[in-house]
């Protein structure tokens, strides 16, 4: 394998909805960096049915140039149909890195397609980066129950690839009319050559909060001592209008659904307020909230991790501190609603 045939650094471009999925944007936010540090152009993978009109998207978003498989076999995601695009793709343009997100899709596919070359995939990233000489992607990701961060090399295949967990990397600023090179693919393929089909598309509407989309999140940890403590981080969330968040300890306890837990083996969150109350600051947490707008942490222990991650942090008991927060914003935001209905 001659490393000199491999050049660019590529992301798989996820439609969802007919629009773009959001951590393909942060995807190109991050691949952009890396394109730059290797001076190399940074291309994006669409694969779909009808989805053209997204090339433009990528483009606005960092991409200078755009691989297309349109076509109606692809209208559905299928291991089989998408791999075999993407590997024609991959084994004709020979990209350096090629990065996908950490979605069941990417993931999906991301395996098959690493299988196949062969390759190697590093999986859930958290932390991208690359040297700028060798070109050896730098991907690092929480391990040993989140203990460590590992930085994972591939030394001996191309391309490099990696998934990465959606909201730690950021979009870069939307440039309406940035344009690029779309170039238009085709393998040739029939419905008769799958042996997947897809019979019915059956949604269900789950009513359940979506802590990934909330500007404030108030997560409780094992600090609090129990299921009865955690309920002052229910309260403090209903007064404020935030949505409830806990660390793995709390969940795997039972104190709380698992859909509440952040962190590497949970969700990724970057709202603009994050309190992390009674929570250590393990890094498989830390990595699950570390980009949020304002961290506040409270916790009896000094020297506790989530400190060193906090923009501002109480020491103190929380079961003592929480109460009397909530009753201080109870009293603010009972003012402000006088003041604005003209009582005051």
């Amino acid at each position: 394998m001659n490393f000199e045939d491999y050049r660019g650094v590529w992301v798989f471009i996820e439609e969802k909805d007919g629009a773009v999925a959001p951590v393909s944007l942060e995807l190109l936010g991050a691949g952009k960096q890396l394109a730059d540090k290797r001076k190399t152009e940074l291309a994006g993978v669409i694969i779909g049915d009808n989805v053209r009109m997204l090339a433009q998207t990528a483009f606005e978003f960092g991409a200078d140039k755009v691989y297309i498989y349109d076509d109606p076999i692809y209208r559905y995601y299928r291991t089989e149909t998408y791999m075999r695009a993407m590997l024609a793709c991959v084994e004709k343009h020979k990209p350096e890195i090629l990065l996908y997100g950490a979605t069941s899709t990417g993931k999906d596919l991301a395996s098959a397609v690493a299988t196949d070359l062969p390759t190697g995939l590093t999986a859930d990233t958290t932390q991208l980066d690359v040297e700028e000489d060798t070109g050896l992607l730098l991907a690092s990701r929480p391990a040993f129950g989140g203990n460590i961060m590992a930085t994972i090399l591939c030394k001996k295949y191309r391309p490099q690839m990696a998934t990465v967990r959606p909201k730690v990397m950021k979009a870069l600023p939307r440039i309406k009319g940035a344009s690029g090179q779309l170039i238009e693919e085709s393998i040739p393929i029939t419905e008769d050559d799958i042996r997947t089909k897809v019979l019915e598309i059956v949604r269900t509407t789950i009513k359940r909060v979506r802590i990934d989309e909330a500007d404030i999140i108030v997560a409780g940890g094992k600090g609090l001592g129990g299921p009865a403590g955690f309920q002052v981080i229910h309260q403090l969330a209903e007064t404020i209008g935030a949505a409830v968040g806990a660390s793995r300890d709390v969940v795997e306890a039972g104190w709380i659904e698992h859909h509440h837990q952040v962190g590497q083996t949970g969700v990724t969150v970057t709202p603009k307020i994050y309190f992390a109350i009674g929570i250590s600051g393990a890094i498989q947490h830390l990595v699950g909230m570390q980009n949020s707008g304002l961290i506040i942490a409270i916790n009896k222990d000094p020297a506790a991790p989530i400190f060193q991650s906090s923009h501002y942090g109480i020491v103190g008991d929380a079961l003592t501190i929480v109460p009397m927060l909530t009753q201080a914003f109870k009293t603010a935001l009972g003012r402000k609603e006088e003041v604005d209905a003209g009582k005051v």
